[in-house]
């Protein structure tokens, strides 16, 4: 089944922009897991400076990742194909990436941006462990949606390279 070019546009769109999101989200993850050996001064300083630009590339990558992949979705069900669950599973994915960034994540960055880095508060080593804790929930969540749309871009690649069915002049009356 031929897809129209918006499909086809709308599903890279899609892959780098979670690409980058995702790759993102593990980078931090990483910078986080580092920050775990340093004290409250320490993390809430660098924590003060990743707050100063990584949310402005966040939205600008998981929600432009949102709409393309809705996008995606809407072409695919018009073109009835088959592995629209795939590109729906890693938007539901997304989807709780975004509810845990609103209702977790971002708070805390607030809180932590309005921190005076000489002194911490008292229980900073509990929130730097919900925020992460929640960060780890969000990185799982966008892997899985990223490893789907890359399912899904591989089995369009696959199927579109199988050679079409022709019909035999000899079997053409048969069933």
């Amino acid at each position: 089944m031929k897809h129209s070019p918006l499909a086809t546009v709308s599903r890279f769109a899609s892959l780098i922009f979670l690409g980058i999101f995702t790759g993102f989200l593990v980078a931090v993850l990483v910078l986080e897991t580092s920050l775990r050996d340093y004290d409250g001064t320490v993390y809430a300083q660098v924590r003060q400076v990743e707050l100063d630009a990584l949310d402005t590339l966040a939205s600008a990558t998981l929600i432009p990742a949102i709409l393309t992949t809705v996008l995606l979705i809407v072409t695919l069900r018009r073109s009835r194909d088959r592995q629209l669950w795939l590109p729906v599973a890693a938007l539901a994915l997304m989807l709780v990436v975004l509810v845990v960034t609103l209702t977790v994540n971002l708070p805390i960055n607030g809180d932590q941006n309005d921190w005076n880095v000489a002194a911490p508060p008292s229980d900073w080593a509990d929130v730097r462990d919900k925020w992460q804790g929640a960060h780890v929930v969000r990185v799982v969540a966008a892997l899985g949606a990223f490893a789907l749309l890359i399912v899904a871009a591989l089995t369009r690649t696959a199927a579109s390279a199988l050679p079409r069915p022709t019909s035999h002049p000899l079997s053409a009356g048969r069933r």
